[in-house]
């Protein structure tokens, strides 16, 4: 009998170690009515802006590819993806009627925003039926490499190591690794017909930056391929749309 108690607690404890663990995962919020039946939003339509202000132009570049794998995960998930064609006319309306919606001068939005995308979503609201606007937007953080021997940057849920770029002697021993570094996580946002807010979530991506190893001292530097890694991709949106959409091994316990 002691055996089996030992053998038990240790598959129980193997069971609870294999799904891991990460501080640094977002705390999602979701209305009630939601999280208790995720059927009532079904059909769904991708905003080709942001939430908030537009994304640095090197990620903007990247959100066309970034909308259609989130279209693909919504898809197989059971959801419907309309054209983003739908809320965009509406949209190129209202800000030709109330003005732009952000100012790049000042890098603020304007006060005809809340205008504009009131107007939007009403207008949409009389001539296509859905449930919810998704935002996609492509975010910058600031994220630190560990100083110890494993070097990882962890932030939304995410762990990631250290890319190098270029030929030389390696990364000295008196590098900084402490230094404050790019990186890109997706912050979902999706409104109802109402302009209510029913679900906002982060999930991390990639660091976007490199440790350039050319020359006599080595720095952190962009990445050539930002955003090309599809699996970190795809991890970031698993992470941004839970538990709208259950994933896998989670790193923290859902509330």
């Amino acid at each position: 009998m002691r055996f089996f108690s030992i053998l038990l607690v240790t598959l129980l404890l193997s069971s609870c170690n294999a799904v891991p663990y990460n501080p640094t995962v977002f705390n999602y919020q979701i209305t009630p009515h939601l999280a208790k039946d995720a059927t009532r939003l079904k059909k769904v339509i991708i905003a080709p802006v942001n939430f908030g202000k537009p994304s640095r132009l090197y990620l903007k570049k990247r959100q066309k590819y970034i909308d259609e794998r989130i279209t693909s995960y919504l898809e197989a998930n059971g959801f419907t993806v309309l054209p983003s064609h739908l809320f965009e006319t509406h949209w190129q309306q209202a800000t030709r009627k109330h003005g732009q919606s952000y100012n790049p001068s000042t890098g603020k939005l304007t006060k005809a925003h809340q205008t504009v995308l009131t107007s939007t979503m009403q207008a949409l609201a009389k001539s296509t039926e859905f449930d919810g606007i998704v935002f996609t937007d492509l975010i910058e953080r600031q994220i630190q490499f560990t100083t110890g021997t494993n070097h990882m940057a962890r932030w939304d849920g995410v762990l990631r190591k250290p890319s190098l770029q270029g030929t030389g002697a390696g990364v000295p021993t008196d590098f900084n690794w402490a230094a404050e570094v790019d990186a890109v996580s997706l912050w979902i946002n999706i409104i109802d017909p109402q302009l209510k807010p029913i679900f906002s979530s982060i999930g991390g991506i990639e660091v976007t930056q490199s440790i350039n190893l050319k020359g006599s001292k080595p720095r952190f530097v962009r990445r050539r391929n930002v955003l090309s890694h599809e699996t970190q991709i795809d991890e970031g949106i698993k992470l941004a749309f839970h538990p709208l959409i259950a994933m896998k091994r989670y790193p923290r316990k859902t509330r």
